[in-house]
């Protein structure tokens, strides 16, 4: 339980107390501000810790931000030091490392000596300091991006906390799914001005018929430029066909994800896959012979894998030689049937297998470019987008940097837009329940437009 005389800083508190899975234990807080300096005191199992920080704050968002953060860090300081315990972020909680990083560059300041001063690891520094590298020349603020959900699913894995559903529960829903999104995709060509990306993601979009996904495609190419990025998150390999691949090709899709998880047969019947691992490969074979760029993804801590499980894995990815190969780590969210059943997070094994993941991206001659924290994420570490070179996905640096609008449409889509002038985002989200958003479609076309007007 925490007892702190500033109610404004309890969440950014607690970020870091449950990072520790410590949330249930007894912490008395005292935030002061005097002049220059913030003044923290934190009692932990009857010790008493005092700490003292200097700061310069221009304007009161400012002040507000460098006051969560010395809260953060001196709780960080207090629990890791009682229970011997380093966090790979350190008392960073945040989502978007790099989005702070340019931050701090924005503002002249050193985001190395920043992330040093929060705690965070050496390997970790260093990463943020390739992913921004890496970025050099696609990070560009004020362009736009459209994202189309697809809510559908063959079945609901294990680890899943989307809105998603296996597709035979959902499909007397998906012909008027379908007649709402596609209201929706010819509402927003008002909006599309200055086009980076198109992302249909879900779910699993090649769960629907390709008669399903035609009149998608066709929507799209309505404000469709020919020339920016445009990528299908086809998904699991057991719903891949060449009829969907070629349709996709035919109406200008340039990117294909292909969501493996794991190379490990056991494993993906542990969480729920109806697919193998030779599956997987010929559904990438299929797509390469289309000529898209593929994206790759895995997961770090599935089921009972090892690091040597892990590895095997990610030897095989490599081996296919994808354009983008992300490394997830688990996260375990409310609504994830893998939580109903662990007490709590584990880190075993997840350390070795990040490790792993970027010595053998590294040696293999990929680049980080993009990353990105959950909440409940397993050993506290990270998801990364790795990137041969000049085959970055756009519309990850863009939603992951928050640098761009992005015009969401379908159910549980967050739209966002970006006011550089003020390098603010407003959102609106459509509702999550699929009939709800069918029932809400003329309503959420107008709250949409007026975001962007």
């Amino acid at each position: 339980m925490l007892n702190t005389n500033s109610e404004g800083l309890r969440e950014e508190i607690m970020q870091v107390i449950r990072a520790f899975d410590c949330a249930d234990e007894d912490f008395t807080h005292y935030f002061s501000c005097s002049g220059n300096k913030f003044f923290n005191s934190v009692e932990y199992n009857g010790t008493f810790y005092d700490f003292e920080e200097e700061f310069k704050a221009e304007n009161d968002l400012v002040f507000k931000r460098l006051a969560k953060r010395s809260c953060k860090l001196a709780f960080y300081k207090v629990i890791s030091q009682a229970k011997n315990i380093s966090l790979p972020w350190g008392a960073l909680t945040g989502i978007r490392p790099t989005k702070l990083a340019y931050t701090e560059i924005a503002s002249g300041g050193d985001y190395e000596k920043l992330l040093e001063k929060l705690c965070v690891t050496a390997e970790n520094r260093q990463l943020v300091k390739r992913v921004i590298e890496a970025q050099k020349g696609l990070y560009t603020k004020g362009g736009q991006d459209v994202f189309v959900s697809l809510p559908f699913c063959p079945t609901k894995c294990d680890y899943c906390s989307f809105i998603t559903a296996p597709i035979e529960k959902t499909r007397c829903y998906v012909e008027k799914y379908l007649e709402s999104l596609i209201k929706e995709i010819a509402s927003i060509k008002p909006i599309i001005k200055n086009l980076r990306s198109v992302y249909i993601g879900g779910g699993t979009p090649f769960a629907l018929e390709n008669d399903k996904l035609t009149p998608i495609y066709a929507a799209i190419n309505g404000f469709y430029d020919g020339k920016a990025e445009y990528t299908v998150e086809a998904g699991r390999p057991d719903v891949f066909t060449e009829e969907k691949l070629k349709t996709a090709k035919d109406y200008g899709v340039t990117r294909i994800c292909v969501n493996p998880q794991s190379f490990n047969d056991q494993t993906l019947k542990a969480i729920g896959r109806k697919h193998t691992a030779a599956q997987t490969l010929k559904a990438y074979e299929a797509a390469k012979n289309f000529g898209f760029d593929i994206n790759l993804d895995l997961i770090a801590g599935l089921a009972d894998e090892t690091p040597e499980d892990f590895e095997k894995s990610l030897s095989t990815a490599i081996s296919l030689n994808p354009a983008n190969v992300t490394v997830h780590t688990l996260s375990l969210k409310s609504g994830a049937k893998l939580k109903e059943n662990v007490s709590r997070l584990e880190g075993r094994g997840i350390s070795e297998m990040i490790a792993i993941s970027r010595e053998m991206l590294t040696a293999a001659g990929y680049e980080p470019y993009y990353l990105y924290r959950q909440k409940y994420q397993a050993g506290g570490f990270e998801n990364v987008g790795w990137t041969k070179r000049g085959k970055a996905c756009v519309y990850n640096i863009d939603v992951m940097e928050e640098i761009s609008d992005n015009v969401a449409v379908g159910a549980n889509a967050i739209s966002k837009r970006y006011f550089g002038d003020e390098d603010r985002i407003e959102r609106y989200a459509t509702p999550k329940d699929i009939p709800t958003y069918i029932a809400k479609t003329d309503k959420t076309i107008a709250d949409r437009l007026d975001l962007f007007k």
